[in-house]
């Protein structure tokens, strides 16, 4: 089973995340961030990835470090899961539209990480979330999790359907590339035999 469980306490966070790869899209989502774990969820639910995320953080200072060290400890249960990556697909990728909003999405689980990151959030916040954490977030998931990440914003105007369109477009690139090649399931898809 692709499954995998990580712990992360610092002097700012205490995270736990608990993920299934071959789920069926459940989700737990509590950090304590109203717009944040509607994202996460978002993300398990279009990843078919069962998720469950505890998070505790210095919220009174603000939402940045909780943000970043669910990216990170999230990336982390990416990469353990994946174990040598054996049989996956490898790559995906999305175009997703939200109403007015259209978000191109394609990634690599290639173990190189690296985040190319355009969506040009219009308003400094989502009702109470800052909006500059959402790069935060996928430069955590995708540095932790080895993962080469595009995420570009094609039209829109409104930061909620942005920025959720990201991650579900995200999430659907995430969902392909976890999947399991039918046709290669007992090879690494890469011609250097290791990702």
């Amino acid at each position: 089973m692709r499954k995998a469980s990580i712990s992360r306490k610092t002097a700012e966070t205490e995270i736990s995340v608990e993920i299934n790869l071959d789920g069926t899209g459940l989700y737990d989502n509590q950090t304590g961030i109203g717009f944040f774990d509607h994202m996460l969820d978002q993300l398990a639910r279009h990843s078919l990835m069962d998720m469950k995320i505890r998070a505790s953080g210095d919220l009174h200072i603000d939402d940045h470090h909780t943000v970043e060290d669910v990216g990170i400890a999230l990336g982390q249960a990416l990469t353990q899961a994946l174990g040598d990556k054996k049989g996956i697909t490898r790559y995906g990728s999305c175009l997703l539209p939200m109403d007015e909003a259209l978000v191109r999405t394609a990634l690599d689980l290639s173990g190189r990480p690296f985040l190319v990151y355009n969506l040009d959030l219009p308003t400094p916040k989502i009702g109470q979330f800052d909006t500059e954490l959402v790069r935060e977030f996928f430069t955590a998931f995708a540095m932790n999790g080895g993962i080469t990440l595009h995420v570009e914003k094609l039209a829109g105007f409104n930061s909620h359907h942005i920025a959720e369109a990201a991650f579900k477009s995200v999430a659907r690139a995430l969902r392909v590339a976890l999947e399991v090649d039918a046709r290669k399931s007992d090879a690494i898809p890469s011609t250097k035999g290791t990702l």
